[in-house]
């Protein structure tokens, strides 16, 4: 009988661990949402805060363990080695916030409730954060399943939303967008006006505060 192929293992791997991903999206969700709750009843009106949640999909938690083997690629040879808890964000869970300040609030709320947790910031090119990330483990959920949270912009997260399903899941027609120079160059300039609108509403506001 022909071995199975590492992609049937992970998919097999995948459906096992599910109900423990949901569970850990869940518990991770709720915990937020709680710890932020008094930050979110207290917001002008002005202000925004969002919590959302999502579970990788199998498909997607497939090609981001491929993209980290050398050459891109399982090796037949090894198809018992591989595993998807590696991967950092099986569960996540993505708070939205708005203005900058609100932002700063979360993030150091929640890095006090989630100490231990690994930071990972993403960055754009000239090296500003766009997105504040902590990946670690929910024991009272799973000890098998590592989540990750996000606290970012609400401008940018909503641009990455679109993004994300327009350029890097686009239709078979729009295959090969994502390495499409113009593009990466366009996706830049629409991160670079975001944190430039943020930043002038923000002076904006601390002006009229020093007003009254």
């Amino acid at each position: 009988m022909a071995s199975r192929s590492v992609e049937d293992l992970l998919r097999e791997e995948y459906f096992d661990l599910l109900p423990a991903i949901t569970r850990v999206t869940e518990h991770l969700a709720t915990e937020i949402r709680y710890h932020t709750l008094p930050i979110a009843n207290s917001l002008g009106r002005h202000e925004r805060l969002v919590v959302s949640s999502r579970i990788k999909e199998c498909g997607s938690a497939l090609e981001a363990l491929r993209r980290r083997q050398e050459g891109k690629t399982f090796d037949q040879q090894w198809s018992t080695a591989y595993s998807l808890t590696s991967l950092r964000d099986l569960a996540g869970v993505r708070v939205l916030g708005f203005p900058q300040a609100r932002l700063k609030e979360v993030d150091g709320l929640l890095r006090k409730q989630f100490p231990a947790w690994e930071s990972d910031p993403v960055r754009d090119e000239d090296d500003n954060i766009l997105a504040h990330k902590y990946s670690g483990y929910c024991s009272a959920a799973s000890a098998r399943i590592r989540a990750e949270y996000q606290v970012v912009s609400m401008l940018t997260g909503l641009f990455w939303e679109v993004e994300h399903s327009a350029i890097y899941k686009p239709s078979p027609n729009l295959k090969g967008i994502a390495r499409d120079l113009g593009m990466q160059q366009r996706s830049g300039e629409v991160l670079r006006a975001l944190r430039a609108f943020e930043e002038e509403f923000e002076g904006f506001v601390l002006r009229g505060e020093v007003a009254e």
